[in-house]
Parts: structure tokens; C-alpha cells; sequence
């Protein structure tokens, strides 16, 4: 069995080159020539009467990145992705995750979604924030909606703040969020592959900061899920068409766990560290039994 490993060829980093190194050596252990491929070699070519223009001979595409046009193409083109280029795309733009999740049964914070505007014009009128904040109160969350590790979050205390972060941000995409108190600087990390959660960790920070993202100070341990929190993880991927996924539960009041985001090729380095478990040959091993 043969295939691809799709990275971006401009994110270099050892952060995201050790993963790939991972996902190669547990393709190796389990007999599948993994060959790593960015999405520079691989351009995109439309023709008039589209074809399969793959040359290899290429079962599969572990398509680790964010590249969703050139997704799309591959599966237009007839190469299994896992994940598919829907539910990564989905998971990248935090307000379409929680519109996909809103009507299958799953709990989250209240979340509205700021209104689109244009670059060159960004927010002329403030009015819906008005509303935003009548029906959110304070403090409040606002995120970009394309946004990763915890570097994109907010923390808005009043009306004045957050008019001043929304004309800072300008035309970016962004959406507003209930505070969940009960959950300030503590969040669970859950990593499915499958149906299956296969490790999780308590993300808490001891800094005072309401995220408890590791890559901005937080700490974890191993923690043991309920039966609760781990049909909620796997029903989020469920929804969202998702092969594996890292899912983020906040603590809701009484306990009550609430999906905060869903990480469609979450790093799972923290989680080997703090747990033992690698991901990748989970990953691996669920393509070989869904491509046979």
C-alpha cells in the first residue's frame, strides 16, 4: 500500500516536522510506503476534461495541512483523504464547526458570529455589537475564527473593550462566545481516531491566563474521561465527517462538558508526552483498515 503525506512546504518548523517524522516511521512499522509530499509539488491543474492526473500509483493521502483547494482538487481527481477536505475545512474556520455541530445534540457555549465585511472596508458600523453584548454579557470571548493555539482568543471585559479588539482586528473573521467561568484556565484535550478516544489529557494553567493551551504557559496531566465526554468527542467527528481529530471539552456548570473546538490534525506530541500514547500509529492503522 502506497501513499501520500501532505505537509505545507512553507511551514517549516521542527514543531510540525517532527510530527511528520512520526507519521512516516508508523507508516513504516506497519508495511505502507508513506511518501512525503508538499503542496508545492503537487499544483493544481485543471483541464477542460479533467482526468486522474496522478502518475503514482498512490492508494491514499494523509493530508496533513490546510491547503483545502488543493483537497478538494485530489478528491475531485478520485484519491481517498483522510481527513477529507470538507471536515478540514470545517475545522479550520471555528464558526463553521460550531454551525455543522448546532443541530446534532451537542453542547457548547453560546456563540454568535460577526457579520462578513471586505478587507478594504472593514467595520463601518459597530451597531451589532449592541446586541452581542446583550445577549452574551460580560466578560466575553472573542476568537478569529482562523486561529490556532490559543494565539487568537480574547478575553473582553466590557462594551469599551470590546469595540477597541473587533476595530483592531478589522475585517478578520471573528466570532463572540459566553465566558465560561467554570472552566477558567482548565479545558480536557480528547484525541480520537475512528470511534474511538485513544488518549486525554487535563489542559490547566497555574499563570492566571483563562486558556489553558500548553504553547502559552498551560500544564496538563493524564486525565480519565467519562463515558459522557468521550461519546461527546466521538459524536463531534461523527458530525463533522472526521478520520481523527483532536476535541477540546470545557467544564461546564454542574460539570456539564461543552465542546469548545474541534482540531482536525491536532499536534499530538503534548499528548504523547503527558500520556505515553502516539497518535500516529493509531492514524496509521485506522487508513490501513479503512483502505484495506
Amino acid at each position: 500500500m502506497t501513499g501520500w503525506l501532505i505537509v505545507n512546504e512553507f511551514l517549516q518548523s521542527n514543531k510540525f516536522n517532527e510530527i511528520h517524522m512520526w507519521l512516516l516511521d508508523a507508516a513504516k512499522n506497519h508495511g505502507i510506503n508513506l511518501l512525503l509530499k508538499t503542496n508545492s509539488e503537487i499544483l493544481i491543474d485543471i483541464k477542460s476534461e479533467q482526468k486522474n492526473m496522478i502518475t503514482e500509483q498512490v492508494d491514499f493521502a494523509l493530508f496533513w495541512d490546510k491547503d483545502i483547494r488543493l483537497a478538494k482538487y485530489l478528491e475531485y481527481i478520485g484519491l481517498r483523504l483522510f481527513n477529507p477536505a470538507e471536515a478540514i475545512a470545517i475545522c479550520d474556520d471555528k464558526s463553521l464547526t460550531h454551525i455543522r455541530l448546532m443541530n446534532s445534540g451537542i453542547p457548547m457555549p453560546r456563540t454568535m458570529v460577526a457579520p462578513m465585511t471586505y478587507n478594504n472596508i472593514g467595520y463601518t458600523n459597530l451597531n451589532f455589537l449592541m446586541g452581542v453584548s446583550e445577549e452574551l454579557g460580560f466578560p466575553m470571548i472573542v476568537k478569529e475564527c482562523f486561529g490556532s493555539f490559543g494565539q487568537q482568543v480574547y478575553l473582553v471585559n466590557d462594551y469599551y473593550d470590546l469595540k477597541s479588539i473587533v476595530k483592531e482586528l478589522e475585517a478578520k473573521p471573528i466570532l463572540f462566545q459566553e465566558f465560561i467561568k467554570s472552566s477558567h484556565g482548565r479545558d480536557i484535550r480528547l484525541q480520537v481516531v475512528g470511534d474511538k478516544v485513544i488518549a486525554s489529557m487535563l489542559r490547566y494553567s497555574d499563570n492566571g491566563d483563562f486558556r489553558a493551551n500548553l504553547s502559552i504557559g498551560g500544564k496538563m496531566k493524564v486525565y480519565n474521561p467519562s463515558k459522557e465526554e468521550i461519546e461527546l468527542a466521538v459524536k463531534c467527528c461523527n458530525a463533522i465527517g472526521l478520520d481523527f481529530a483532536g476535541v477540546d471539552i470545557l467544564f461546564g456548570e454542574n460539570g456539564q462538558p461543552l465542546v469548545c473546538e474541534v482540531n482536525s490534525n491536532a499536534h499530538f506530541k503534548n499528548i504523547f508526552d503527558c500520556t505515553g500514547v502516539n497518535a500516529a500509529d493509531w492514524i496509521i492503522q485506522h487508513i490501513k483498515n479503512k483502505i484495506g
